[in-house]
């Protein structure tokens, strides 16, 4: 999937086995911890439900920058005790955390009573902004009589690479160094062994009573019903500021805000007859925006919090796809920074080859070191024509052929990878294999090392031709065909489409399987088909190489009951040798996987098939906290009156994920756009059974936008312009 080396191991697989590629642990259950998480640019936070960061083995809670944990301990208590938790919840725009706490019963030495639980309210206001986690503690009195309390918090920097978080055992680490002191700030530093200084300041206002190298004391004397403020910043590798303390808060709040407000501002509103769908669609947006970490060349949404919280090739890719429709600057910038970043040259050790596109990125200790492969990783087949495929979409959606020919050396580039490296045997399919024995075994999106099998259950051996690539390959020389009209280059643009049909013919000559009523899983390095049925071969419909006779068969097989749960289509039906419901990638349901499929059949004109899909996903999100539909959640089947079953270590937010539902909405209603007529067409739209009535605000087209009601009447959905500005047409196709 996202990450490199990210999967865990196979329920399966013996602690004594010898492992095929590096390998990261799974060590602790986010599902057990549902912990809250904050992120601006390269910082993000997780932390528990009060607002604490609770240090120890398999903790992933902390302060994380560059990949780095700069705080690994954080622990507030009231005269010696840990707060009860009243509530804990993150804005509806994701820009602050609130959590607000009280005391239990106070007891002295001897047991008597001194102070009865439910006096002392705390709140803590928490959020980042500029690499510092910024913190307001208020604390009131409730009580008829003074009260004497007394606020500590310990702390802790451990410093620890992201990939230690995860599970990974170091040999050896860099040094800790003495913490240094001051009047209302303390600073913990380590040198790593790539001879890199990190820091992590903490500063207090007011002055604490006591400041210690792991804690502060406040001793508050509070007057019934006074209310006081405790603020604090936690910096990661700053220095001091002139602006301390309540000031730098609320300064730092107000521009934390007028960003967030200002980058979701781009993104077309939807507002539906559900309020529970209208909670779904503000968590995506807000989740989508808050993931979005501003590059040079534009808005490049990271893959998700906490382990894929960097720059993803595929994943960005995938949700500027899905999100299209509502705001193409994301396409745009995503364009923009893979390009800038684009392989220029072959490097073994980390799968690169001119022309390809980024898997990943990592920028901590053990990356610069070299103790993990991925400080700069082109492990990912499909990266490269996924790349090719936005920029098509891109023109498609803007008409904005300024920006693609600045890209189109670049996209030249990736052509010629899939020529020239990615078909490595000429046979016109493109295959997959590592360079080096620490790359990804299989570098499809669904990358575990045992996701590629046989009917009987044997792993697939390389070089793997598999099938969602292909797809991607033909829609990459659609896309080339489309941009090369465009530039006026006719004879560039018919050879891409020739290239693109003879791809078809071949593919449908040696991946469908009349038998298994589907595409086959992929191809082994001996070419023999891996006869398996999965949700892989729904990304042919995806991009159109399915001949439509072929797109009856799959919908069919994909619909069925072995596939589709009630929640989502599976990974790996249940019909199939390696199916574990609890898997990764073997059983599992992922919700970009079955949005990219819905949009696929909303393609063949199965748009009823593509509105279930939808009502399994949102289903699903009615039962998961803050309506935010994770990475991935376990493939059991729907049963009644019960939700879906977590995935133990599925990040949440998830940048595709949360971009799904967003494109299922398209699907359904069929929205598509032509900026050379200033068009926004809905073709054979559909409404799922939850909702009666959308309303899309802003879609934009051109210098103009439109807001447009779709209803519900009777059997049939009706389109009405609720406003209009420029010379914006709306057409329903039926």
């Amino acid at each position: 999937m996202v990450a490199t080396g990210s999967n865990p191991a196979p329920a399966s697989a013996s602690p004594a086995a010898p492992i095929a590629q590096f390998f990261i642990p799974a060590a602790a259950s986010l599902q057990e911890r549902r912990p809250r998480t904050l992120k601006h640019g390269d910082t993000f936070a997780v932390f528990d439900h009060n607002g604490d960061v609770l240090f120890g083995p398999g903790s992933p809670e902390g302060l994380f920058h560059g990949d780095t944990r700069y705080l690994s301990h954080l622990y507030l208590t009231v005269n010696g005790k840990r707060p009860m938790l009243l509530s804990s919840t993150l804005r509806d725009d994701n820009a602050t955390l609130r959590c607000d706490l009280t005391n239990p019963d106070l007891f002295d030495d001897k047991g008597k009573l001194t102070l009865g639980h439910d006096l002392i309210h705390l709140r803590r206001t928490r959020f980042l902004w500029n690499a510092c986690c910024y913190e307001r503690l208020t604390v009131r009195n409730y009580d008829e009589r003074p009260q004497h309390v007394r606020i500590e918090i310990g702390f802790g920097a451990d410093f620890a690479d992201l990939f230690e978080v995860r599970g990974t055992v170091r040999a050896r680490r860099g040094r800790h160094l003495p913490a240094i002191t001051e009047r209302d700030a303390i600073l913990l530093s380590y040198i790593g062994l790539d001879n890199r200084k990190r820091s992590t300041r903490l500063s207090f206002d007011p002055q604490p009573d006591q400041l210690g190298s792991d804690h502060v004391v406040y001793d508050l004397l509070l007057a019934p019903h006074e209310t006081r403020s405790l603020f604090i910043e936690i910096g990661c590798d700053r220095t001091a500021t002139q602006r301390r303390g309540h000031r730098s808060f609320f300064f730092a709040l107000r521009d934390a805000r007028r960003a967030l407000r200002a980058s979701s501002s781009r993104a077309a509103s939807i507002a539906t007859s559900n309020g529970i769908f209208n909670e779904v669609a503000r968590r995506s947006i807000a989740d989508l925006y808050m993931l979005m970490t501003d590059k040079p060349e534009g808005p490049y949404p990271y893959a998700g919090i906490p382990w894929f919280s960097t720059v993803f090739g595929r994943d960005a890719i995938l949700t500027a796809l899905e999100m299209l429709w509502l705001d193409p600057q994301i396409a745009r910038g995503v364009l923009g920074h893979l390009a800038v970043n684009q392989a220029t040259e072959i490097d073994p050790a980390s799968d690169a080859e001119p022309g390809k596109i980024l898997h990943e990125v990592r920028a901590g200790e053990m990356a610069e070191l070299g103790e993990v492969p991925f400080r700069r990783y082109y492990g990912s087949v499909d990266s490269t024509p996924l790349f090719v495929m936005l920029a098509g979409e891109y023109v498609r959606r803007t008409g904005d052929v300024a920006t693609v020919s600045r890209l189109l050396p670049h996209i030249e580039a990736a052509l010629a990878w899939i020529d020239e490296h990615g078909d490595r045997d000429g046979d016109g399919f493109v295959e997959y294999g590592r360079l080096t024995e620490e790359g990804l075994v299989n570098q499809a999106w669904k990358d575990s090392n045992d996701s590629v099998f046989h009917a009987d259950g044997a792993l697939a051996k390389g070089p793997i031709a598999i099938a969602e690539v292909q797809a991607y390959v033909y829609g990459a020389w659609q896309a080339a065909a489309e941009i090369f009209r465009l530039l006026d280059r006719p004879e560039r643009a018919a050879g891409f489409l020739a290239r693109a049909e003879g791809l078809r013919r071949a593919f449908d000559a040696s991946f469908f399987d009349e038998e298994l009523g589907t595409y086959v899983l992929a191809l082994d390095a001996d070419k023999q088909p891996c006869r398996v049925r999965s949700s892989n071969a729904g990304h042919a419909l995806f991009t159109g190489i399915a001949y439509p006779e072929r797109a009856v068969k799959v919908a069919r097989t994909l619909m069925s009951a072995p596939s589709f749960s009630g929640w989502g289509i599976r990974t790996i039906p249940s019909t199939e040798a390696r199916y574990n419901p609890m898997s990764y990638h073997n059983g599992s349901i992922w919700p970009h996987d079955n949005a990219m499929i819905a949009s696929g059949l909303a393609r063949y004109g199965y748009r009823t098939e593509a509105a279930r899909i939808f009502e399994g996903l949102f289903a699903a999100s009615t039962y998961i906290e803050l309506r935010r539909l994770p990475e991935l959640f376990c493939g059991f089947a729907r049963r009644w009156a019960q939700g879906p079953t977590f995935y133990p270590v599925a990040c949440s937010p998830q940048a595709w994920a949360a971009a799904a539902p967003l494109s299922l909405l398209q699907s359904c209603l069929g929205l598509d756009f032509d900026p050379n007529a200033l068009q926004i067409s809905f073709n054979e739209p559909q409404l799922p059974s939850f909702l009666d009535e959308v309303l899309l605000r802003h879609l934009s087209i051109g210098n103009g936008s439109a807001d447009v009601a779709i209803r519900r009447s009777g059997r049939q959905v009706v389109v009405d312009v609720v406003e209009r500005r420029g010379d914006v047409r709306v057409l329903t196709i039926v």
